[in-house]
């Protein structure tokens, strides 16, 4: 596939599949760069210097992966033996490959989680566990914002911490997609991570960055966090480079993503024409269908005829997809027909 083909390409599959602008290609090649396991990148410093301080927060550390950012905010919480509780359908129990416990010997208890992302304070109370050597220690529990494209409930996490609190539990966030919760609920960022101890945010989701996620909380937490990331191989050296497409995507592109959102509702609206209301659940920048399974694969197979792909039956909106490509999406789509 050419460059030409990557950038004419319509791909739902993910947010993560952006490519780079041109004025984040610019930034990158002329970032000021240093050392950065020596914390001497000057682009490294600023991007934590700018996430910490949008997320109200006294400190940040730059990382690889969104998964290795949830990874050493779990291993900075907790010890050896230590567990943490979290929701069943949540991406730090069921899609970082068990990393807490391979890596860090940190058992996950996994409660059940509605389709906001909200696990019952009554469940949370139960997996406490007791001061007891027969039982793991309690230390963390994980929420996420967005899941599945979904913002958690303004008034829930109050309570969570209120919970915590009561318990000595710390409160840890997969922000991965936190922006968007704030773009839909019209805060800021910090207001969503305000009551949270630790915060991972990802930079190439919606955002627009090739790489990078970045965990933001206390110092001292963040202290931590940095001797554990050179454990995991994370000291990226002169990883300014690629800090500077984070940092420019943190300060341009944010405000982007209620487009994003107002793309997924117009194509909404559309699949509803479509199917029905019963078939579409718009989330954000997302939209999950409810077709059955023959049904969607010959809509995935039609779209794919004219260079949409679409994977699994959750499709989300980025900053690549624009008016040229929504409105073939649209068209491609009423022109279906599943008989």
């Amino acid at each position: 596939m050419t460059d030409s083909d990557v950038m004419n390409s319509i791909d739902l599959r993910s947010d993560t599949v952006t490519q780079p602008s041109s004025a984040m290609r610019d930034v990158m090649r002329d970032a000021p760069v240093g050392d950065d396991v020596y914390v001497e990148d000057p682009t490294i410093i600023a991007l934590e210097s700018y996430a910490a301080n949008l997320l109200g927060k006294e400190a940040a550390i730059f990382a690889p992966s969104g998964t290795q950012s949830n990874l050493l905010g779990l291993l900075a919480h907790c010890q050896r033996g230590d567990e943490y509780i979290v929701g069943s359908n949540a991406h730090t129990f069921r899609y970082e490959g068990g990393g807490a416990a391979v890596l860090g010997s940190i058992q996950p208890h996994s409660i059940p989680m509605d389709q906001q992302g909200c696990m019952s304070l009554e469940d949370i109370r139960g997996a406490v566990k007791p001061d007891d050597i027969h039982f793991a220690c309690s230390k963390v529990v994980c929420l996420e914002n967005t899941h599945a494209g979904t913002p958690l409930p303004a008034g829930y996490v109050p309570q969570v911490r209120q919970l915590c609190d009561e318990f000595s539990l710390a409160l840890h966030l997969d922000g991965a997609r936190l922006f968007n919760a704030a773009v839909a609920q019209n805060v800021s960022p910090a207001v969503i991570a305000e009551h949270f101890d630790s915060v991972s945010i990802c930079l190439s989701k919606g955002l627009g960055a090739p790489v990078g996620s970045l965990l933001v909380g206390r110092a001292d937490l963040i202290k931590s966090a940095r001797r554990w990331r050179k454990v995991l191989g994370g000291g990226m050296r002169q990883g300014g480079i690629i800090a500077a497409g984070g940092l420019h995507a943190l300060t341009h592109h944010v405000d982007h993503l209620v487009l994003d959102h107002q793309r997924a509702d117009r194509v909404a609206r559309v699949l509803q024409s479509k199917f029905g209301a019963g078939a579409v659940r718009l989330a954000t920048n997302m939209i999950h269908l409810n077709l059955p399974p023959a049904n969607y694969e010959k809509l995935a197979l039609w779209l794919a005829d004219s260079g949409i792909k679409v994977g699994r039956p959750r499709w989300v909106f980025h900053r690549d997809i624009d008016d040229n490509a929504e409105a073939k999406l649209c068209d491609r789509i009423s022109g279906f027909n599943a008989s």
